[in-house]
């Protein structure tokens, strides 16, 4: 497991940060995208769990979150902590969807097939031309998981950040299981993730659809 809170900083920053420090209605909000996408590429696993199992991966954006939406998970998260934001993620529409065409593992809840549906997605005007998309969703938790309750019960999010250019090639970062917590002592958010290190995202490539 491994704990960050520079690790998808910008993440933070444009979802959670400084929650406590500003007022969510203040805190800058620059999303300008009205466009559904598809976005395919491999996902490179270098972490201490499945290391080196590389899938492709297919993300579906169908709408976008909202800054009213985002500014209710920043209150929720302060004041309920991770169990609020997750309850609250949860009845949040369904904008999106991700999944591993072709997933090669096991897969007995067929979670990484069929895939998981994206309840939080913000995109912002990078500086050069591109863009860059922030996802956040509930990690679907398979029958033998909730049965049985491992340490993995307790990382319920799935966090992307990725990166575009403005030919709309990119590459970006997704943590499937991870958890988030406010430190009190040091006045911070942080993000600990499951795995040592968070899956690679690489030539991806985002197509807007019509």
């Amino acid at each position: 497991m491994r704990t960050s809170t520079i690790l998808f900083a910008s993440f933070v920053a444009a979802v959670l940060a400084s929650a406590r420090a500003m007022p969510a209605a203040q805190q800058p909000d620059a999303q300008t995208a009205t466009d559904r996408v598809t976005i395919t590429g491999w996902a490179l696993n270098m972490s201490n769990v499945a290391t080196g199992a590389n899938q492709r991966i297919q993300i579906m954006i169908n709408s976008w979150s909202t800054p009213d939406q985002r500014e209710q998970l920043i209150k929720t998260f302060m004041d309920q902590k991770q169990d609020g934001l997750l309850r609250a993620l949860e009845r949040q529409p369904e904008l999106g969807r991700f999944n591993f065409p072709g997933f090669m593992g096991p897969d007995p809840n067929n979670i990484m097939r069929l895939g998981t549906d994206i309840r939080y997605a913000r995109s912002f005007p990078g500086e050069d031309g591109g863009r860059r998309i922030v996802i956040m969703t509930p990690r679907v938790i398979g029958f033998n998981e909730a049965r049985n309750q491992p340490r993995t019960i307790d990382y319920p999010f799935s966090l992307f950040e990725m990166h575009f250019a403005k030919d709309n090639t990119g590459e970006g970062r997704m943590a499937y299981g991870t958890q988030i917590r406010f430190d009190q002592r040091n006045n911070n958010i942080v993000l600990e993730h499951y795995a040592s290190e968070p899956v690679r995202l690489k030539n991806l490539t985002l197509e807007v659809r019509k």
